[in-house]
């Protein structure tokens, strides 16, 4: 495979994210599945565009696999609190929904209990290693687990975000800084920025 189709590993997401962590997995899962689901490789620029609903630790998954960021305009965020991702690939006018629903944390209530014991201060290294031991198993259950256990995968219709614009900036006409113009908002006569509206204005 050439250097743009290979797929980041779970390293890279991890370097990425600065730790490995459950959410880290299931949003790497999610972003293997939805690529796989697609045909396609990693994103260079907009051909695949991501839009999730939730701004967990998977969403960095999302970004190191797919290669949707904001910086690019094809990551977007809508704030929903769903465990849910859209991905949408422009050239093949496809579209892919993937669910998380992994429910392995129900048949291991000792993970929940060690879990409430290091919230509450619980610092011993017994508590720490036995919590450790049982999130890596999640972690391996989720990354090689069957996918029907962890996800739900379905295709939607193509219907993705429109392409990201160029914009021009204009100064705030109440702190002068450079704002994208079609952002800016009439305001007592004035074109300002939403920092700037008044609170209850």
């Amino acid at each position: 495979m050439t250097a743009a189709s290979t797929v980041p590993s779970v390293d890279d997401v991890q370097k990425f994210h600065g730790h490995m962590c459950l959410g880290l997995a299931l949003g790497y899962r999610v972003a293997i599945e939805g690529l796989a689901e697609l045909g396609v490789a990693r994103s260079e620029d907009e051909e695949l565009v991501a839009v999730v609903e939730n701004d967990s630790c998977a969403v960095d998954a999302i970004q190191v696999v797919l290669g949707c960021t904001f910086g690019k305009g094809n990551l977007v965020f809508r704030d929903w609190g769903r465990r849910v991702y859209t991905f949408y690939s422009r050239h093949r006018e496809t579209g892919v929904r993937v669910s998380e629903h992994y429910n392995g944390f129900a048949d291991d209530p000792e993970w929940a209990a060690l879990r409430e014991r290091a919230a509450a201060g619980d610092e011993s290294p017994e508590t720490r290693e036995a919590l450790a031991t049982r999130t890596e198993a999640h972690i391996r259950a989720i990354l090689n687990g069957p996918r029907d256990a962890v996800l739900t995968v379905s295709s939607v219709p193509f219907d993705p975000p429109a392409m990201a614009q160029i914009e021009s900036s204009e100064p705030c006409e109440a702190c002068g800084e450079p704002t994208m113009a079609s952002r800016l908002v009439e305001h007592g006569g004035r074109r300002i920025c939403r920092a700037c509206v008044p609170a209850g204005g």
